[in-house]
């Protein structure tokens, strides 16, 4: 799981600028959308809208943000239809990628990450191509630059966590993904600050490439979730901190 940990820890020490912050309540929004769409408004009875809210609370979205997403998601306002897409495709060297869209305008979002493929190297795959290399799992980010990393685990692992893995000061628990909500709620009565929490696509095993091949890998990466319809991508890529460190030096 170390490649999908040190693409977090590279994402989460790269900032959000204000462009970037209204990019992300932007594909937020459309998250609590689909989910309302598909399971109602009740969060209590909609486990994947109580998913997209605890991200976009995460984040810090304003709550009638939130709100308006959710009415529009269910019918009580007028809004855009938008679908899912999960893409699957290879980057340089055939590194496995996977894509999380959701758009509404499914030919225009597949153009474009079909574009960003070609340009970097890599491209867009059949389905069921890739996805036999990853697995579903429950991802919980915590900037732990001031904790104790082994009482973390601990706990994590009491909480009922799978694993854990540490980059820089950047903490990924994962978890069953029906176990997500408990070892979340479990860290937070611990004291634990959680940045962000969410199903993601885990790499079951993953490969290391040439220097070239993987700084192009991280740009493609970088490029693809640019997009607005692009809600998250997953490599099966482990970086080495010195590939980490000569891609952030880049312009």
């Amino acid at each position: 799981m170390s490649g999908h940990s040190k693409w977090a820890t590279i994402k989460h020490q790269k900032g959000v600028t204000d462009a970037k912050r209204g990019q992300l309540f932007t594909k937020l929004t459309r998250e609590i959308i689909v989910a309302a769409r598909m399971g109602g408004s009740d969060q209590t009875a909609n486990y994947r809208l109580r998913l997209a809210v605890q991200k976009a609370r995460d984040a810090n979205m304003p709550y009638e943000n939130i709100d308006r997403a959710i009415k529009r998601g269910s019918g009580e306002v007028e809004g855009m239809v938008l679908v899912d897409l999960a893409l699957e495709g290879y980057g340089p060297s055939g590194a496995a990628i996977m894509v999380h869209a959701v758009t509404d305008n499914r030919n225009r979002a597949i153009q474009e990450i079909r574009s960003i493929f070609s340009r970097h190297g890599g491209n867009l795959g059949e389905s069921g191509s890739v996805a036999w290399l990853f697995d579903s799992k429950g991802v919980i980010g915590i900037d732990a630059a001031d904790l104790n990393k082994e009482e973390l685990e601990l706990k994590a692992i009491d909480a009922g966590a799978e694993d854990i893995k540490v980059e820089n000061g950047y903490v990924e628990v994962y978890t069953r993904p029906e176990d997500l909500e408990t070892v979340r709620k479990s860290l937070e009565r611990g004291n634990i600050p959680i940045a962000s929490s969410g199903i993601s696509t885990v790499p079951k095993t993953t490969v290391q490439l040439e220097e070239k091949e993987a700084l192009q890998t991280l740009r493609l990466l970088d490029k693809l979730e640019d997009l607005d319809d692009v809600h998250h991508v997953t490599s099966n890529v482990d970086f080495s901190d010195e590939i980490v460190e000569k891609y952030r030096s880049q312009p």
